[in-house]
Order: C-alpha cells, then structure tokens, then sequence
C-alpha cells in the first residue's frame, strides 16, 4: 500500500453522512466547489462509486470517484465510466495516494462492464498512460433561424422553488439526447447540480408550447443555448423566436445535429479539455462535436 498505517482506505461511502460531509470538505476546499446541494436536488447518483482514504478522524484525504454515464455516440447508446472528484489533500501529496485510487476506480469500472472510459481534466497528460487521449471540443455559431413561429410563451425557472424543481426533474426523466452525435442520455444528478453551481451564469427557461427547458444565456447580440431538455427536441428557430428578441446569431454548446441548421460553424471551444478511450475518441473525431456545460462532470 502506498498510504502507510495512518490512513484508512474506504469505498462507496455516499449513503454515510459522515463521510459524505468529509468528501464535501474536501472538495470544497480543493475546487471551491458545494456537492451538498445534490441532496435536496434530487440525490446522489445511484451508479457513483467514490473510492477515499481517511484519516483517524475521519477526514477525507483523497478520493476518486466513477459513475456510469451513458451517452449517445453517432445513434448508439453506449455505457461509459466517467470519473470525477479526484483531489488530495495538500498534507498527503506525493504519497501515491491519487494513482492508487486511480487505479482502483478503473478496475471497478471493466469489471463492471462498462465499454469505454471518459473524463474532464485540466491535467490530460496526467491520464495517457491509462490509455486515455485528448478529444478537442467544438461549439457551434450561425446566424438566427428563420421560423414562422411566434414567441411562444416561456417562464424562467429557478431551483430554489420546489415547483419549479419538480418541473425540470420530471422532463429530465424523459428527455430526447440533445445530440444524437454526442450526449448524455440520462444523468439528471449531474445536470440539476451544474444547474445549480452556474445558476447566476445560465438562465433555465420553460417553453410551455414546446414543452421543453432551454438552459441558455445572451451575451450582446448573440444568443448561447447551452442544453435542450424535452421529450422531443423542439426546431432551433422556435427556440429562437422564444428567447433570441435582439440576437443576431446563435451558438450552442451540443452538436447541433438534431436541428436544420446548415449555417451552423465549428468553432473551437477551450473551456472542455475531454478525455476519452481510444475507441471512443476514434469515433468522436470524425467530425466535430460538443459538450454541454450541465453535463460536466
């Protein structure tokens, strides 16, 4: 063991309030980052497995975590591992610990079938050895579609109302991919809490005629649509004449494959650094695709 005698190894310690609330200490005091609000949003995702080492006290020195995310590659459902929260506290660096956790994390994940490993890292050299390489991310930018449709009626949302909550939890739970190139295909966890921590950068709009929730935000003349979430996703000109008054041009997130919009552009986006399985980065390279912010992980 790389740890010594002074450190306790420990897995799957989510339903332990204790060592839940040591994580968030952690984390918070790693990336300033809040996971206690996932409780009341909803819960932690059932498929995450955390695997930590504590100390005599019971704090939470280093953890690294795997969940299932399943996505949608080029009209596949795969299941995929992703991996996240990886942190060490500084006292307990250099000792191992975070390859070792590493280690474990994807040893749980094929010997529990998953197809292909992913992750977001700012650090991708960190993660080639374990047969990881680095997908570049696109958004996508054109000009306003044209739509005969009116503005339909739209009603900003907020977590914080339990209404409102249950609204975007109950279309979460039937929501269309947003892209059938690349995206998530559940993971209601993961989106309520991103929601959550950038809820003072992007804005959750209902659309009552389409039934769908739009997380966007204007920026000048330009319209971004970070995530669609609905049964069925609504053309892009509706959503446009819904939320684009005084937009020249919109941007997504997503690729954009679900929409006839041909004027759409690839444009780099630097804000997802994406690693992924050789395979599976095989096959998101034949053409550029996106990733939604609610979907980070």
């Amino acid at each position: 063991m790389p740890t010594g005698r002074d450190l306790i190894f420990r897995q799957g310690y989510f339903g332990e309030p204790d060592a839940f609330e040591a994580l968030a200490v952690l984390l918070q005091d790693i990336f300033s980052i809040d996971i206690r609000p996932m409780q009341w949003l909803g819960g932690v995702d059932p498929t995450c497995m955390p695997f930590g080492y504590f100390d005599a006290e019971g704090r939470c020195v280093a953890n690294f975590s795997v969940f299932s995310m399943p996505l949608a590659v080029n009209g596949r459902t795969m299941r995929v591992a992703a991996y996240q929260s990886g942190a060490v506290s500084p006292a307990y660096r250099g000792r191992g610990l975070y390859r070792d956790l590493m280690q474990r994390a994807f040893t749980y994940a094929r010997q529990t079938g998953h197809e292909a490993d992913i992750l977001l890292t700012g650090k991708p050299q960190l993660y080639v050895p374990y047969g990881l390489r680095s997908v570049r991310m696109f958004g996508f930018r054109g000009a306003m579609p044209r739509s005969s449709a009116d503005g339909s009626a739209c009603q900003t949302l907020s977590l914080e109302r339990p209404a409102d909550l249950q609204r975007v939890s109950a279309i979460l739970d039937i929501r269309q991919p947003v892209s059938g190139r690349f995206a998530v295909t559940g993971l209601k966890a993961l989106f309520l809490l991103n929601a959550w921590w950038q809820r003072d950068e992007i804005k959750l709009s209902y659309l009552s005629r389409q039934k769908a929730i739009v997380a966007w935000r204007q920026e000048a003349e330009k319209l971004i649509v970070f995530d669609v979430v609905s049964a069925e996703i609504p053309p892009l000109g509706e959503i446009c004449a819904a939320l684009g008054a005084g937009c020249s041009c919109v941007e997504t997130r997503f690729s954009p494959d679900r929409f006839q919009w041909a004027e759409a552009e690839a444009i780099a986006d630097p804000h997802v650094y994406l690693m992924a399985s050789t395979s599976l980065a095989e096959q998101l390279e034949r053409s550029p695709v996106g990733f939604t912010p609610l979907a980070e992980f």
